[in-house]
């Protein structure tokens, strides 16, 4: 083949603009510091770095906002809790304090007004919240554990308990004595036979001052037959006592629910009602307590859970209608199976539908901490802020408060004695109104005594309950620490592979950039010689 000058000078165009790319590549190169701008520069590193770009963010997501998050998360709730378990605490100091049996007028007032104060804060606390979400609330973070305000809304609501919910409960009957004031007290005749103390075996439901339309519908189930031989030995069945359940004829097929107010007295209140009477199972709305007969207790306290079977049979369901609200009063759709405004089809709200079913799960909340991992971040509710705390608050200031009212009267009494001197009639008046405020205060100070000791148990109780959810949440932390470590040692590990891929080595590609302008340069040069070799230059 024939070289010519027009090829040469062809060959040499070709060979600068070569190498003009090439510089212009390094030179990209450099001041880019990446080994690629586009895809078809290399679709090898392109598609790695593609993959590897997804893994650094997703990984920078783990790490730089939800594992903070849920460290926060996790630290609003612990401090929550810990705050919880002081004020179970104080409350065990306040009742070991009651419970020495020698209180005096103002040691008790200051007991109450301690009492109160540390019941209000127990549900505040349960009110803690982190960026606007409420911790304890489960799914529902928007919704406040409690009410906040007084509110009025019909919620019907089923409360699923076992026989540990049954206690025992002692109603002294004062009769009309806490009546007696200066201006009736000779008309007033109130004796020591006039006061009486009884004890009733009760379910404290989660609620007082529940609606009175209609009595509460108690289920639970038993065996068919009490014999082991029989077959129906270990087949269940549901019974439910309430005032619908009759046969053809109407008559109640069970126990009928009797619905009394906790005033009356006629002929006997509530509680001793209850005491006397076997079959008795009475509501009072106003407490939210089901006072149960001794037949009664013991058919209760006859469930049992069989383990091989899957019912809960030890379950006892007692389904209530409450309307009016207290501010500190909790939520129930946090707690149980309820319907909000049930009247209505159109407002009608259904909560926990499941809880009814055996398959009820906690309202777990969850965050993705890393690749195919999660990490359970929240404590509920009804783990650690349990209604019986308020409720055992409420019994205690109601019994240092039957007692306060006692020492008023009886120091009111004893004044108007003194004053008495020298009248015969008004003083024997006086006399046995002092006799029957003494006995009744007798009994007042022994249930408030009882109460006080048997506080200290149920508030510890409380207490191990809001320790066992700190431990909990402990555990948490510590392996949200340890998946913390673990990610940050992946996000470096990732990061390098990604600069690896996709970055370049500056000080080669400086070498390679001055190289390639040193060829450029001496492609311009022999461009030039050669360029310059034309017919004209031999004539």
């Amino acid at each position: 083949m024939r070289i010519t000058n027009k090829i040469m000078q062809r060959n040499n165009l070709s060979n600068i603009n070569t190498n003009k790319i090439y510089q212009d590549k390094l030179s990209t190169q450099m001041s880019t510091q990446k080994k690629i701008n586009r895809p078809s520069d290399d679709p090898v590193i392109a598609i790695r770095a593609l993959r590897l770009r997804s893994n650094v963010t997703e990984i920078t997501q783990y790490y730089s906002k939800n594992i903070p998050d849920a460290e926060s998360w996790l630290d609003v709730t612990e401090k929550a809790l810990d705050n919880l378990s002081q004020v179970m605490k104080k409350m065990i100091e306040q009742c070991t304090k009651g419970s020495t049996g020698s209180l005096k007028t103002e040691d008790r007032k200051i007991i109450l007004e301690q009492m109160q104060a540390l019941g209000d804060e127990v549900y505040a606390t349960g009110d803690a919240d982190y960026a606007g979400r409420y911790v304890f609330t489960g799914y529902r973070t928007d919704t406040s554990l409690s009410f906040g305000k007084e509110h009025n809304q019909k919620y019907t609501l089923t409360e699923q308990l076992d026989i540990s919910a049954i206690d025992s409960v002692t109603k002294v009957d004062t009769g009309k004595l806490l009546e007696v004031n200066s201006a009736n007290y000779m008309t007033t005749n109130v004796t020591e036979n006039d006061i009486s103390s009884v004890e009733t075996h009760r379910i404290r439901l989660a609620y007082n001052d529940c609606l009175a339309d209609g009595a509460p519908s108690i289920q639970f189930q038993r065996r068919k037959s009490d014999d082991p031989t029989n077959p129906d030995y270990n087949v269940y069945e549901t019974v439910t006592w309430d005032t619908l359940n009759t046969d053809a004829a109407g008559n109640p097929k069970t126990p009928e629910i009797k619905i009394m107010h906790s005033y009356e007295t006629n002929p006997k209140n509530p509680y001793a009602m209850a005491a006397d009477d076997p079959d008795a199972v009475i509501f009072v709305p106003e407490t939210g307590e089901l006072l149960l007969g001794s037949k009664r207790f013991e058919e209760l306290m006859a469930v049992k859970d069989n383990e091989a079977t899957k019912a809960n049979e030890g379950e006892i369901r007692v389904t209530y209608q409450k309307e009016h609200w207290e501010s500190t009063d909790l939520r129930p759709e946090h707690y149980f199976y309820c319907e909000s405004d049930p009247d209505d089809p159109e407002k009608k709200l259904t909560y926990n539908e499941s809880y009814l079913t055996g398959e009820a799960k906690h309202q777990e909340i969850e965050y993705d901490v890393g690749f195919n991992q999660k990490i359970k971040v929240n404590s509920t509710a009804d783990e650690c802020f349990q209604h019986g705390i308020g409720r055992e608050v409420d019994d205690l200031v109601s019994a240092m408060q039957s007692v306060l009212d006692l020492e008023d009267l009886e120091n009111s009494l004893k004044g108007l004695l003194k004053d008495a001197a020298g009248d015969e009639a008004a003083t024997a008046q006086l006399e046995k109104q002092l006799a029957a405020v003494g006995k009744a205060l007798t009994y007042a100070k022994d249930k408030e005594q009882k109460m006080f000791e048997s506080a200290i148990t149920q508030f510890q109780g409380y207490r191990d309950d809001a320790g066992l959810s700190i431990t909990n949440c402990g555990n948490m932390s510590s392996k949200l620490d340890l998946i913390k470590n673990r990610t940050q040692g992946q996000k470096t590990t990732f990061e390098t592979l990604k600069s690896e891929n996709e970055d370049v080595d500056i000080t080669e590609v400086a070498i390679y950039l001055q190289s390639a302008e040193m060829t450029y340069e001496a492609a311009l040069l022999a461009a030039g010689k050669v360029m310059q070799a034309t017919l004209l230059n031999f004539i």
